[in-house]
């Protein structure tokens, strides 16, 4: 049959064509028994490609914009989101294992009830897309597919441990690269934080307003690029022995992405599917038979109450062990400097140290005499400024990473950003983070 013959098939017969996979999947799950049935990463794989090229073919013909097939575009458009956020939630149950992560049952069954959310509901959409299929009149598959077409990757065995990597040179410059990046990525992921459970009411509050699909997305596009550094540059395709604090910091990358993955999906479901972004007649009848299917408020709950509430306790998890391995690789040195002309080390100069410490997340220190201040902390510096104008001393030494003694030393050429008055001035471009 010729490509031009395959072109001219109209789209009535291509919507079956394209439409046979995803409604036998379908037909498979809806007659599934929840109790004794677990969805494998295959069967989820094949809802997401199916699911995807039917959604595809759909627009490609303007199904969006159609009042007889729009609601079928949808369901197709559930069925490859909330497959998708269930593949990604099977591979975090799988893995967690291999992580090297503690205190993590609370985690692992809160895992299982998302997981047991995203596949009842699925099941129930089964019907609801076949009884649609119908009414297209697409016709509906005679035979579905057989169980053992769809394995778990499980097994009770392994695959001997045999590639050792765990003596390889271990680049200390990347180890702290990577360790100063995981650092600058949870202080960017702060201002989100959940300190707990929060209501319905509370989550629509913060989504889409403050939590969306965009701002996840940006923040899973930055943890796997840390990810692939490490495996990369570390330790090749990750180990299940050798440094316990590398191996359990790839195990908070793993997790925290692979939630990061589940969430996105979720949310853009949500902002697209679900949300009410003010559109009216069709778009709005069919958004409402799909609440109608898919709770909001449960999928929702979650996406917040667990996806972004465990990411921040990964996080936080991770900051203590990042900055152990940052502290135990870098390279160390000191300088003597002198104090900021005239005002000495009052806020600003004090807040510019401090700065330029937490940028790069390594310890400084600042030498007094015989004492000693934390670089990194603003009342720490504030502390060493009384003393040294106290016993009127004219310089200081500054010890720890190098990184930030290099910057210090280029912010003491400029009298720490501030001119005799208090004023600030102009910053060197090597230093600009500060700006």
């Amino acid at each position: 049959m010729t490509n031009n013959h395959l072109n001219n098939i109209s789209f009535t017969e291509k919507a079956k064509i394209f439409s046979e996979d995803y409604l036998k999947s379908c037909i498979y799950i809806s007659k599934v028994d929840v109790s004794e049935f677990i969805f494998t990463e295959k069967l989820l794989f094949n809802l997401i490609g199916s699911s995807q090229i039917l959604e595809d073919f759909l627009d490609f013909h303007g199904a969006r914009n159609n009042e007889t097939w729009y609601l079928y575009r949808e369901l197709s458009a559930a069925v490859r989101h909330l497959s998708r956020g269930c593949y990604y939630q099977k591979h975090i149950s799988n893995s967690l294992d291999f992580y090297n992560l503690t205190d993590i049952e609370v985690f692992r069954k809160e895992g299982d009830i998302t997981l047991d959310f995203l596949t009842q509901t699925l099941i129930d959409l089964a019907p609801v897309i076949t009884d649609e299929a119908c009414r297209l009149k697409i016709p509906i598959p005679e035979k579905s597919f057989k169980p053992a077409k769809f394995p778990s990757i499980v097994t009770t065995e392994m695959l001997a441990y045999n590639i050792d990597d765990t003596d390889r040179d271990q680049q200390k410059k990347n180890i702290v690269k990577i360790a100063s990046d995981f650092l600058q990525i949870i202080r960017e992921f702060e201002p989100f934080e959940s300190y707990g459970p929060r209501t319905a009411e509370e989550i629509k509050e913060i989504v889409p307003e403050r939590i969306n699909e965009v701002l996840i997305g940006r923040f899973e596009m930055m943890v796997h690029n840390l990810q692939s550094s490490f495996d990369t540059y570390v330790i090749h395709g990750g180990f299940r022995l050798g440094n316990k604090k590398l191996k359990t910091l790839r195990g908070i990358f793993s997790v925290v992405f692979h939630l990061l993955q589940t969430i996105g999906r979720l949310l853009h479901f949500y902002e697209r599917h679900l949300h009410d972004a003010g559109y009216k007649n069709i778009y709005q009848q069919v958004q409402n038979r799909l609440s109608a299917i898919i709770d909001p408020d449960a999928l929702l709950d979650r996406t917040i109450n667990y996806g972004l509430f465990y990411i921040c306790n990964f996080l936080s998890d991770g900051k203590t062990i990042a900055i152990e391995i940052l502290n135990e690789n870098i390279e160390k040195s000191s300088i003597t400097v002198g104090i900021p002309v005239k005002l000495g080390f009052h806020s600003r100069p004090s807040m510019m140290v401090a700065k330029i410490v937490q940028h790069y997340g390594g310890n400084v220190e600042m030498c007094v005499g015989k004492d000693r201040f934390d670089a990194g902390s603003v009342l720490d510096m504030q502390w060493a400024g009384g003393k040294i104008q106290k016993e009127n001393i004219t310089e200081v030494i500054f010890e720890g990473d190098i990184r930030s003694l290099h910057d210090i030393k280029i912010l003491a050429s400029v009298n720490y950003g501030e001119d005799s008055m208090g004023k600030g001035v102009p910053l060197p471009n090597e230093i600009k983070h500060l700006r």
